[in-house]
């Protein structure tokens, strides 16, 4: 009897614990006044241990939640909560996690190892960055990484090629933010702010004091139509704020101040969504500067003490305006009524809002929570893994390279050394401006001269050699944007061991956006020779297993299909040693 009563007490403790638990995050109980007000009770859907203190934002896409802990452990979940994945960092871990389109995470450990996990929780590849994160990734149109130490940037490929590095005069108290044309803005501790463009060319403008905040922002002409390159609206700590054009030597142009010191802000099209620390919501015109809303948020409807810039984090996008806190959401529509906010006590970070409107949030007490928050989903233009860029860079079809107007007459010697060049600037991580000259070289090189496409002439009889090498450089400096013309190359390639290198350049690229170039790899598994030799399709059997091992389950049942095609005893022996290799491989990564 006594040790039924003493279990008894032990199942009621935890019981209680439990509970005691769930309310240490879970949105307050609401009264009459709190629904008048406009606060929402959100249903509540899963939680999960994380063995840890969340550290950072929690980040949602491709249909799973990531969360770092402070343990050193990468955690993925299900938008239902089934736990996808445990993934050891072995080491601390900075406190910022980045997804992919993809699906794929990074992160870094302290120490400056970066790392890149695939979407079943696999690592991908790692590479030393020099030091911990300063800030999250920044993901550029065509997957590159905008990677920020403390006083230095670096630009990555999606497979951890270092396109380029710029070491700065000052550590980055801001940024880097993506632009609203595909390159990076930021501040630095010394009063300087600086523009990136994607190929590692800076504008820099120097401020009295360093702002608090930079956000991109289109401004329009006298007829409505957008002009120019994206201006900067910098927010400073007084509430002062000016509009600076970096295409311009101009001086900045003063704008009325804010009512509160900005707290965080983001922004679409031509407006920037400002929270202030009075705890109002304002949108300001990017055009002149006027307020055209302000509202109260949930931080000044129900207190709950001060929130810093840290703690803060700001959504714009078709569905209205969020602002994100340590202490809970507010959701307005887009001309500034409040539509509802919710409460939360002892989260451990800011939470993450997900496309499809579920709330997670990580809580002091190891506990990562899922709420649904909003029923409608955000409306995106889709690619097979989630939301299409906003726009391109050029990379996969670059203007003709200068070169190409003597490439005619060039002799072999000179190629070989313009191609042994671009080796060594690649590999030593000097592409920067040089990137779409390069490609489009490397593109005319891999030809036979001429680039797909491009009006027909004669070409010079390029070497097998020169054209393998010239792919193999392009996948170093490849991005998605590379793919399609790559899978057309090798459509319509006719040389077998052109054709292999053709295949091996997608598969050290990585991704496969619309699913192309697995769709050409299966066409040549079914169709077998005269489409290709032993060389092509083990070419292709590695391809296959390297986008599949990187994108993951988009691509998984064709790259499962693919292999075991090759790995009948039709097959000769070597194509069936290099699927069986590739698929006892995507089976460990499961």
């Amino acid at each position: 009897m006594r040790l039924k009563h003493l279990l008894s007490l032990i199942f009621c403790f935890s019981f209680a614990l439990a509970q005691n638990a769930f309310a240490q995050t879970s949105p307050v109980l609401l009264s009459p006044e709190d629904r008048e007000a406009g606060q929402v009770s959100v249903d509540f859907l899963w939680r999960h241990a994380m063995g840890g203190t969340i550290i950072g934002a929690p980040t949602f896409q491709a249909g799973s939640v990531v969360a770092v802990t402070e343990g050193g452990s990468v955690r993925a979940h299900s938008s239902s909560g089934r736990l996808l994945w445990n993934f050891s960092a072995r080491g601390r871990l900075s406190p910022f996690v980045t997804r992919s389109r993809e699906g794929t995470s990074y992160v870094s450990r302290t120490n400056g190892i970066f790392i890149a996990i695939n979407r079943v929780g696999r690592e991908l590849w790692q590479t030393n960055i020099g030091g911990p994160l300063s800030a999250p990734v920044v993901l550029g149109w065509d997957g590159r990484l905008f990677v920020p130490t403390a006083n230095r940037i670096l630009c990555l490929t999606a497979s951890g090629n270092l396109l380029w590095s710029r070491e700065l005069a000052a550590e980055i108290v801001y940024g880097p933010r993506l632009d609203q044309n595909g390159g990076i803005i930021l501040a630095l501790e010394n009063g300087q702010i600086m523009r990136f463009d994607p190929f590692g060319s800076s504008l820099v403008r120097q401020l009295p004091s360093s702002p608090r905040l930079l956000l991109s922002v289109r401004r329009n002409n006298s007829s409505g139509t957008v002009c120019g390159i994206p201006k900067v609206l910098a927010l400073f700590e007084n509430g002062d704020a000016q509009f600076i054009d970096f295409a311009v030597p101009d001086a900045p142009v003063n704008l009325p101040r804010l009512p509160s010191p900005p707290l965080a802000g983001t922004t679409a099209g031509e407006n920037a969504a400002i929270a202030l620390r009075d705890g109002r919501v304002a949108l300001v015109s990017g055009n002149d500067g006027s307020i055209l809303w302000i509202a109260d948020s949930h931080i000044r409807l129900r207190g709950g003490g001060a929130v810093t810039e840290n703690e803060a984090f700001m959504l714009y996008d078709e569905r209205g305006v969020f602002l994100l806190t340590i202490n809970g959401v507010t959701a307005f529509t887009s001309d500034g009524r409040r539509l509802w906010y919710t409460v939360l006590r002892n989260a451990s970070g800011v939470p993450a809002l997900s496309d499809d409107g579920i709330l997670f949030s990580g809580g002091t007490n190891w506990i990562l929570y899922a709420w649904r928050v909003e029923n409608r989903a955000l409306q995106q233009r889709q690619t097979l893994f989630g939301p299409a860029p906003e726009g391109y860079y050029g990379t996969g079809n670059p203007p003709p390279s200068v070169l190409a107007s003597i490439l005619e007459f060039s002799s072999d010697a000179q190629i070989r050394r313009d191609l042994e060049f671009i080796r060594r600037e690649i590999l030593a991580g000097r592409v920067g401006a040089n990137e779409l000259e390069w490609a489009a070289y490397l593109m005319e090189v891999a030809s036979g001269g001429v680039r797909l496409g491009s009006p027909s002439f004669t070409p010079p009889r390029i070497q097998l050699e020169r054209r393998i090498l010239a792919l193999e450089l392009l996948s170093l400096i490849g991005s998605a944007e590379t793919i399609p013309w790559l899978v057309r190359f090798f459509n319509r390639e006719t040389e077998l061991l052109v054709r292999a290198a053709a295949a091996r350049a997608i598969g050290g690229i990585g991704v496969d956006p619309y699913g192309t170039a697995m769709q050409a790899f299966l066409a040549a598994a079914v169709n077998g020779r005269p489409f290709g030799d032993e060389q092509v399709l083990i070419s292709v059997a590695a391809a296959t297993g390297a986008l599949s091992r990187f994108s993951g389950p988009p691509l998984f049942d064709t790259g499962v299909r693919i292999l075991v095609l090759f790995s009948d005893a039709s097959q000769h022996p070597m194509v069936q040693r290099q699927a069986r290799r590739e698929l006892a491989q995507m089976t460990g990564a499961l």
